[in-house]
């Protein structure tokens, strides 16, 4: 039952800003995670919350309400989560402390985000709204909105006008990940506009770090991010199949295998 007179903790904010910097939604593994905190402390935390009706909760996970957002990333919630927090530990290894850097869109550089909290004084441009909600004013990191027009599904903005301001910088590296690899075409995206993008900053970065898991190896989307030989850095969980592995390898990209400690 909802009960409108319940005192919400400060722990619990800190939970409702976590789900909220995630894009609404997040398994109770990670929350504990990020809060570092034990599951058992998370699963007081959101029943409270719920009981103010701010959450929703589902098996292994919890929703910020409609009355406080409405869930992003939908089906993203419970898929491949660990895996993605290990690649997103593992790409920070590659990073260091007041870099120029653009990361992408999606649930994986949502993860990235959250770990880059460690580190300090980075500008930060991307088109993503969770990702400049995870690290602005943050440990003296700069973060940089490329305004463009916003698609609520990918909880980012796209177009001329986000090119145009992601071309004003050079970076360090440039954090993709990728709705596809393919033998013939290289890192795939669903989004036309995400692969313009992604190739309108390409030629402004020393290093181009593609960050996906192993179910993206073979499968199909229509439009190409970028060729084997523009990426310098490959962040998966699995070692890719070996036509995979020797096709990056030929293109001279360094293959990182995230383990269980991102290391």
């Amino acid at each position: 039952m909802d009960d409108d007179n319940v005192t919400i903790p400060h722990r619990g904010r800190e939970l409702l800003d976590v789900l909220a910097r995630l894009g609404g939604s997040a398994r109770n593994t990670q929350i504990a995670q990020i809060m570092d905190v034990s599951e058992e402390t998370v699963r007081r935390l959101v029943k409270t919350l719920a009981r103010a009706n701010m959450v929703e909760r589902v098996h292994g996970g919890t929703y910020l309400s409609r009355a406080q957002d409405t869930p992003m990333f939908s089906g993203a919630l419970e898929h491949n989560a660990d895996e993605k927090t290990n690649i997103a530990k593992r790409v920070c290894t590659l990073l260091e402390d007041e870099m120029v850097l653009f990361i992408a869109v999606g649930s994986t550089m949502t993860h990235v985000a959250e770990q880059l909290r460690e580190l300090r004084g980075l500008t930060v441009v991307s088109n993503s709204l969770s990702v400049v909600a995870s690290l602005a004013d943050h440990n003296g990191t700069r973060a940089v909105l490329a305004g463009g027009d916003v698609i609520r599904s990918e909880r980012g903005s796209f177009g001329r006008a986000a090119e145009e301001l992601a071309r004003q910088y050079s970076y360090d590296a440039v954090i993709c990940g990728a709705d596809a690899i393919s033998l013939a075409g290289g890192v795939l995206a669903s989004n036309p506009l995400e692969a313009e993008l992604t190739r309108a900053v390409y030629n402004n970065a020393r290093r181009m770090i593609v960050a996906t898991d192993h179910t993206k190896f073979g499968g199909r989307a229509a439009n190409v991010a970028c060729r084997f030989d523009q990426v310098t850095d490959l962040v998966t969980d699995i070692a890719p199949p070996e036509t995979f592995t020797a096709a990056l390898q030929d293109a001279g990209v360094k293959i990182h295998i995230a383990s269980n400690r991102g290391d």
